[in-house]
């Protein structure tokens, strides 16, 4: 991988059999790396009933299937993967439980410490940027100046989320993050999921990373 690749997140409230669709439509568009199943307010039935839908559609495109915070359903559902942002001892617990056979995945902090301490439990990749916060066109600041810091420094691979309009996105991929987290650029924009897709790939593909000395 000599680019940013994209990390897809779901809407947090959707129609499963509307989503399997989109999901589809979004891997005719190129490449995707990851997609996280992202039901913040779901009950560990509902997140598995998504997921025993959209699990092997996700990993029939190539790409990992991760789920937010409930490691049982990602357990249960076949899932690559867990993302847990609850809490330093949650992701502790996540790692020995998951790995190495599956993806534990953490973020939203906004302290350069806490991201360190949270890596130090092996994670296979720290976000930067806060899934709940309602989207702009850009991505945060603090998400991009985290993320070049990240980049800069540390082995563990980071995810940067962007915002919600592609046009923004060369921001996020000059960072050096080695995943592009899109969520509502990619859903909400009105135009086919599969060129919003295919679109964004072309810009990752301008943003190579520097070849280590």
């Amino acid at each position: 991988m000599n680019r940013p690749r994209l990390f897809l997140v779901t809407p947090p409230e959707f129609d499963t059999a509307d989503m399997a669709e989109k999901l589809k439509k979004a891997f005719a568009g190129g490449d995707i790396a990851c997609v996280l199943i992202y039901m913040p307010g779901a009950g560990t039935k509902e997140v598995q009933s998504a997921a025993e839908t959209l699990v092997p559609i996700i990993q029939d495109g190539g790409a990992a299937a991760i789920v937010y915070r409930d490691s049982q359903a990602a357990g249960r559902c076949g899932a690559d993967g867990v993302h847990v942002d609850t809490s330093l001892e949650d992701v502790k617990l996540a790692v020995e439980s998951f790995q190495p056979e599956r993806i534990v995945g953490t973020g939203g902090t906004k302290l350069k410490h806490d991201a360190m301490e949270w890596a130090e439990t092996g994670v296979d990749y720290i976000l930067f940027g806060v899934l709940g916060l309602e989207e702009k066109e850009s991505a945060h600041a603090k998400t991009l100046t985290l993320a070049a810091w990240w980049s800069e420094l540390f082995e563990t691979p980071c995810v940067a989320l962007a915002g919600n309009r592609l046009e923004t996105l060369g921001d996020v991929a000059a960072t050096g993050a080695d995943f592009v987290a899109l969520k509502d650029a990619v859903w909400q924009s009105g135009e086919e999921i599969a060129s919003v897709v295919s679109q964004a790939n072309r810009i990752l593909e301008a943003h190579p990373f520097a070849e280590a000395e």
